[in-house]
């Protein structure tokens, strides 16, 4: 791995090259997801019938589009008993991660006859989409669908794009009966994206669309937004190791390389006030690298993403990192429960030596699905909040109402909204 030294230059350099990975970057495939969005809003079915035989060469149809009690069945046999077992132990530790997060309704009265409050409602509808092709990730079915279940939402269905065979893969579909998935179709791609926003024959309407997937599905969800709520639109994975020569070498090697794997676009990095660690982890990477079967991944990602940084000072390096704000940030420090206090922005902390990335990929119990490309200087992890809505309640009487109703009206008639003020008049006189 390349290792620099932090300055204001080197840092703003790697700003600027992580930032061409984002979806917002790729308008070259805006057109042709548009297309695919309009021919499933005009044409429902047959639109995603059709782009599923040639994207996925399955034929699928009205009569095998959804996933039925016998392929789930099927799907049980076929997965290893072990990491079933495993799924379910991880089911729980999500679910009670994600039980913490619950809001209730709130109300406050007043004597005067005020009643202030905040209803909080479940969404009724919500729409999980889960990547298939050459991979199966039934940890994001968990992720996406417990907090969901969480929250109280009425109904929720999955789409994910079927194999030629016009099968799901197994785990996908265990996964997503032990979450608790009402209806699961055999659909990918932006035609699963748009069919979840608009509805078609087959596949209902949802009310928010949530679930990773390739630029296709990223662009068309970024571009059904409005029409349905949506997650986030999600770039390539992202890792930052913050660490002092107490870290351990290896251990930060193997973080790095563990989402260097992800694909060619990952961004690994480590911060480190040691110009020794740095050194011995650049060494430690590259016997890793020729050990694990991604070695080709691992190696473009790191040539195109891939940093060791070394900062003159701890300020310095935790400054950086505030600003490079990366989806998932190990620290490794002496004191880094100090350290971290004063992260501003991070997707998800991963605290000492012994706190690897994939506990939170697989088993911890916080979601997965986090910010990326910075945004999480202003966006959350997914959870029980992605899933609820807000009413406001007020209640006046009479009483309550006519101390302050000139103020009102004087307010009202301020912005020259005669009507607004009228209303508030009409109950007085």
């Amino acid at each position: 791995m390349r290792i620099l030294q932090l300055t204001k230059e080197t840092r703003e350099n790697i700003l600027d090259n992580l930032l061409k990975r984002s979806p917002n970057s790729y308008g070259t495939y805006e057109a042709k997801v548009n297309e695919i969005i309009q021919d499933v809003r005009e044409n429902g079915d047959s639109a995603v019938f059709s782009y599923t035989k040639k994207f996925d060469g399955a034929k699928i149809d009205a009569s095998n589009i959804l996933v039925t009690e016998e392929e789930i069945k099927e799907a049980y046999e076929k997965v290893d008993p072990k990491l079933l077992a495993i799924i379910r132990k991880s089911l729980v530790n999500i679910r009670e991660y994600h039980e913490k997060q619950r809001q209730y309704s709130w109300f406050d009265s007043k004597e005067n006859g005020i009643i202030l409050g905040q209803k909080v409602t479940p969404l009724k509808n919500v729409g999980v989409y889960v990547p298939g092709g050459k991979a199966v990730y039934p940890s994001s079915v968990l992720m996406n669908v417990i907090p969901a279940k969480a929250a109280g939402v009425d109904r929720i269905i999955m789409t994910t794009p079927p194999g030629p065979d016009g099968k799901v893969f197994p785990s996908t579909l265990v996964a997503a009966n032990e979450a608790g998935v009402d209806r699961i179709y055999k659909a990918g791609g932006a035609q699963a994206v748009a069919a979840m926003a608009f509805g078609t024959e087959s596949i209902p309407k949802t009310d928010k669309i949530v679930g990773p997937g390739n630029i296709y599905v990223a662009l068309a969800k970024k571009a059904v937004f409005g029409y349905v709520s949506i997650d986030s639109i999600a770039g390539p994975s992202e890792i930052l190791v913050l660490a002092d020569e107490s870290a351990n070498p290896r251990f930060v090697a193997a973080d790095l390389l563990s989402q260097a794997e992800h694909d060619e676009m990952a961004s690994a990095i480590l911060i480190t006030t040691s110009k020794s660690l740095a050194e011995r982890v650049s060494e430690e990477a590259e016997a890793f690298a020729g050990q694990l079967s991604r070695e080709k991944i691992i190696r473009a990602s790191l040539e195109n993403y891939g940093y060791i940084l070394v900062a003159d000072t701890m300020e310095d390096a935790i400054e950086t990192v505030n600003e490079i704000a990366s989806e998932h940030l190990e620290i490794m420090t002496k004191d880094p429960f100090e350290v971290m206090t004063k992260i501003r922005n991070a997707g998800a902390i991963f605290i000492g030596a012994y706190s690897s990335e994939p506990l939170g990929d697989y088993f911890a119990g916080p979601n997965h699905v986090l910010p990326t490309n910075g945004t999480a200087k202003f966006f959350s992890p997914l959870s029980v909040d992605d899933f609820i809505k807000k009413s406001s309640i007020i209640s006046y009487s009479r009483e309550a109402l006519l101390p302050v109703y000139q103020d009102i009206v004087q307010f009202a008639e301020c912005e020259e909204l005669t009507a607004h003020a009228n209303s508030i008049k009409v109950r007085i006189e």
